[in-house]
């Protein structure tokens, strides 16, 4: 990412490359905003979802949900912010049923001064084992000489 400049994208090296044209993140002035991420890894694999041979599905909300909040942790810190900038999250879950798994991993990230938070039921992710996908905004003022 160039630094002196107030508006710029990336793709972050050692992170699932996006299912589209649009990056892992994006400066504009002092905001960063991360896209919609998930607990894929970058073989396509996801973090709390295993199938068997017979195809049993085992979905884990608590795995993927600290999946999810590490992956944005590693693009905030590639723009030289962390989660403590954060300023609002929206959160987006398949199944209201996996709220109390979600919010007690939350809860160890991040406590009432943290970002302000919506959460929604989604009909579906991008992939059939995804239970979540978290996009957030962070406030990280740009010093001035990356002005």
């Amino acid at each position: 990412m160039n630094t002196t400049s107030t508006t710029a994208a990336k793709l972050v090296a050692g992170k699932a490359t996006p299912r589209g044209r649009f990056p892992h993140v994006k400066r504009a002035g002092d905001f960063v905003f991360v896209s919609g991420t998930s607990s894929r890894r970058p073989d396509n694999t996801l973090v709390g979802a295993q199938v068997d041979a017979l195809g049993t599905t085992q979905l884990d909300i608590r795995a993927q949900t600290r999946a999810v909040i590490e992956n944005i942790r590693d693009i905030l810190a590639s723009v030289g912010a962390q989660l403590s900038d954060a300023v609002d999250a929206q959160v987006f879950l398949v199944n209201m049923n996996d709220f109390g798994g979600y919010n007690e991993v939350w809860a160890e990230f991040f406590d009432y001064d943290g970002p302000t938070r919506t959460t929604v039921a989604v009909h579906q992710l991008p992939h059939p084992h995804l239970l979540i996908e978290i996009k957030v905004t962070a406030y990280k003022p740009l010093r001035p000489q990356e002005r």
